[in-house]
């Protein structure tokens, strides 16, 4: 898997260190070559000096051949428009945008980009969302038996019921987060591109439910 990454700053760098460390190739962008001394002397990615949203850069980083597209730097439209170029001229379908305008999120999750509202981005967001196999724990009960989890689905699923999520994976799904809102399903929901789904499962299950959604339900 090869993740490119424009914008070396505090969490760019940090994505990039993980992505590396879970074994993921990676290239990051930035305008500053001071940046790239926040990945420190370990890092054997590739950096690129430049312009996120310039297609000689992007073709420099290896776009062509990236699996995802992280657009991080500092400024909301350098982020939507590298993101644009990322998805509609490479073919990158897993892009995401970091945005400081949460009034501004929503309209380009619905032009296909999902973002996050700075104040509430994280590291482990951006990550789900470049490896989207992987879950994140919610909430855990007491004795740690039940966890709430948030994962994303395989392209495969969308179009989906929701109540085939569940009889596939045996888990609950307590609710999913649509273009920025938290909704309960019913027995007529069907799964979008974008949604993120959260379940309630047991944690002997985990594995086995993010297994079953990285893969077609045929093949789960």
């Amino acid at each position: 898997m090869h993740v490119v990454i424009m914008g070396c700053g505090r969490v760019g760098s940090a994505i990039a260190l993980e992505l590396e460390t879970a074994g993921i190739t990676v290239s990051i962008i930035d305008q500053s070559r001071e940046a790239f001394r926040r990945l420190g002397g370990a890092f054997k990615g590739t950096t690129v000096t430049g312009i996120g949203f310039d297609r000689d850069i992007l073709i420099q980083a290896g776009i062509e051949k990236a699996d995802a597209f992280a657009a991080l730097s500092n400024g909301d439209n350098s982020n939507i428009l590298a993101a644009r170029v990322a998805r509609e001229t490479f073919g990158v379908t897993n892009v995401v945008a970091r945005i400081y305008d949460p009034a501004r999120a929503e309209i380009y999750q619905r032009l296909g980009i999902p973002t996050v509202a700075t104040v509430i981005w994280a590291t482990d967001q951006i990550l789900r969302r470049l490896a989207p196999e992987a879950s994140t724990s919610e909430w855990q009960d007491a004795t740690g038996s039940v966890q709430l989890i948030e994962v994303n689905a395989h392209k495969s699923w969308y179009g989906k019921p929701i109540t085939l999520i569940e009889e596939i994976t045996k888990a609950r799904v307590a609710f999913i987060t649509r273009l920025g809102e938290a909704m309960v399903p019913t027995v007529h929901t069907v799964l979008q591109d974008g949604d993120l789904i959260h379940l309630m499962a047991a944690s002997k299950e985990i594995k086995n439910v993010e297994l079953a959604l990285s893969k077609s339900p045929e093949e789960a």
